[in-house]
């Protein structure tokens, strides 16, 4: 059952900066997904934050996975695609009790695919995740959809305001936008 809250904020026009302040639950009205509550979808596109306690002695191997991925990257630009991704951001920081990973992510899909789409292009590549070294991840991560899904929902923060200096634009979007740029510099150098 859904519970009442402010309205959602409409998509705007690109050309003009928005903001978008989020109640705390994370949502403005209460929408179940296929794996629990919906998030909205803010100027930023879509996107979570996800911080969890290294594993004892997993420091290393968190940064060696950083370069694991920069290298699948580098053979093969194309390897995240299914992700969807505009950016991720991943920070290693001690609060004082140990040792925390900090996953950030901005897409354009929902929650929900995109974890379907993680966990499918992870076993599909054969390469492992960097929540292995994280405490509370499912050792049957691979079979175990559903683990993933709690264990994501509960390192999930919230964000409370996010910004999009272009709202709502995909990252497909920009990437066109980019190539039909390309192209007309091209055209311009030729007509000179």
């Amino acid at each position: 059952m859904a519970t009442p809250g402010p309205a959602r904020p409409k998509e705007s026009d690109w050309t003009k900066p928005a903001a978008m302040a989020i109640p705390k639950e994370g949502y403005f009205t209460l929408e179940q997904g296929r794996y629990g509550p919906i998030f909205p979808k803010t100027p930023a596109c879509h996107g979570f934050s996800v911080v969890a306690k290294v594993k004892d002695g997993r420091e290393q191997a968190v940064r060696d996975y950083g370069k694991s991925i920069e290298e699948a990257v580098k053979n093969n630009p194309s390897v995240l695609a299914p992700l969807k991704l505009h950016y991720l951001r991943w920070i290693l920081f001690d609060v004082g009790s140990g040792l925390h990973f900090m996953y950030q992510g901005i897409f354009d899909t929902d929650f929900d695919k995109y974890l379907e789409d993680a966990v499918a292009l992870f076993v599909k590549t054969g390469i492992t995740t960097v929540f292995v070294n994280l405490e509370g991840w499912p050792d049957d991560w691979k079979t175990n959809l559903s683990a993933v899904i709690k264990f994501f929902r509960e390192h999930q923060c919230p964000s409370f305001l996010e910004y999009g200096e272009y709202p709502y634009v995909t990252a497909d979007q920009v990437k066109k936008a980019l190539k039909l740029k390309a192209a007309f510099a091209n055209m311009l150098d030729l007509m000179q």
